[in-house]
């Protein structure tokens, strides 16, 4: 080789190096609120962050735990039912590790254990909600007038419950360091505690805590789980409800970018609850959401949504992937709500027979959407 061909070589390797971003740590988007994140755990959002470009994973809340008029069945969805597929993206929640007794909340984490390896043995992705019960009064998760406390102020450093609260995360803690799949290693989570905060639906909500409480909330628990726990197999998703209209507004309640790995949104009112569509109002929503995060170097996603009983035999195709595809948004999974095992009209996702299976087979086949069975190795 001479001189001069080495040079080029040489010069060459030194700008591959400098454009993938290698040799700035700095630059936005590069890293994790976990800065210890297991290898896999790092993996997964790099992968998810490349297929955003081309692609949105599907996802189902409480999809292989049971399903319309069925539960506990091994290996089964309503959605594989009618597609030969499971979801993408599973959803669970951790409602069950506290607020019960110590036997029920025990059986719980080995059912949810069992199920969250099941997904990351077959290559899926779950995301974890956390509808837990208000650990200073009754009333449950929702706000209840005259039963339930403003428990944020209480749980944060200072307030009377606040060594609760951290028993509370020593045993998300605990269960999410012992969640590993048949290789061994950590399952990752996107975990998205504390969802639809802009609402009063929730003791969380934003009529029962200022800006600044929710926020020391949001940045302890992080902290807490990653650095007093070490926690290292999260991703952190910061969830609101639909109530904003500019990016602001969205922002309103947001800890920091240091603090949240995604941002979403949770949309039913836009895309035809109780028979009212705003579709043009949800696709401007996950725009201010897919343009922040591509400014701050986050993921995107639609964390929430669907229409209860599917009357639309053509929303799949002509509203919500209508949606996913406008203003060349970049949202790495939607996420449709569950289907109640004895409701015969709470469901969100369909099953054989279901009127808008047809149409979600459209959805299905279009190269779009991505299912479990189209997944390449998200953990590598």
């Amino acid at each position: 080789m001479t001189l001069v061909s080495r040079f080029f070589l040489i010069l060459t390797f030194l700008c591959v190096y400098t454009v993938s971003g290698f040799s700035k740590p700095g630059k936005p988007g590069q890293k994790l609120v976990d800065p210890n994140a297991t290898e896999e755990t790092v993996a997964l959002h790099k992968n998810l962050k490349k297929l955003a470009k081309k692609h949105t994973l599907f996802g189902h809340q409480h999809a292989t735990e049971y399903g319309h008029g069925w539960a506990g069945d091994a290996n089964r969805s309503d959605v594989k039912s009618v597609t030969g597929s499971h979801p993408a993206v599973i959803g669970v929640d951790f409602s069950g590790l506290s607020g019960r007794p110590a036997e029920a909340i025990e059986k719980t984490k080995e059912a949810l254990r069992q199920n969250i390896a099941d997904t990351y043995n077959r290559g899926g992705v779950t995301t974890v909600a956390w509808h837990f019960s208000n650990p200073v009064s009754k009333g449950g998760f929702y706000w209840v007038d005259s039963v339930s406390a403003p428990a944020v102020s209480m749980i944060i450093p200072g307030g009377s419950h606040h060594e609760t609260y951290k028993q509370i995360l020593r045993t998300v803690g605990e269960f999410a360091n012992s969640v590993r799949g048949s290789d061994g290693k950590l399952v990752p989570m996107i975990f998205r505690p504390y969802h639809e905060f802009d609402g009063g639906w929730f003791w969380w909500g934003k009529p029962h805590c200022t800006r600044e409480e929710f926020i020391q909330l949001w940045q302890f628990t992080v902290s807490y789980l990653r650095d007093s726990l070490g926690v290292h197999n999260f991703l952190y998703a910061f969830s609101p409800d639909c109530l904003f209209k500019t990016e602001a507004e969205y922002l309103e309640r947001y800890p920091g970018d240091a603090w949240v790995d995604l941002v979403g949104m949770d949309n039913y009112t836009d895309f035809g609850r109780n028979g009212r569509y705003n579709v043009e109002a949800g696709i401007q929503k996950l725009k201010i959401v897919s343009d922040y995060a591509r400014k701050a170097g986050k993921l995107a996603a639609f964390t929430e949504t669907g229409l209860e009983s599917i009357p639309d035999t053509t929303w799949w195709t002509s509203t919500l992937l209508r949606a996913m595809r406008a203003e060349k948004m970049r949202l790495c999974y939607v996420l449709v709500w569950r289907n109640d095992t004895r409701s015969p009209t709470h469901y969100y996702a369909p099953f054989p027979g279901q009127a808008s299976a047809p149409d979600f087979m459209k959805f299905y086949q279009d190269p779009y959407t991505l299912f479990e069975n189209d997944l390449p190795r998200l953990y590598r």
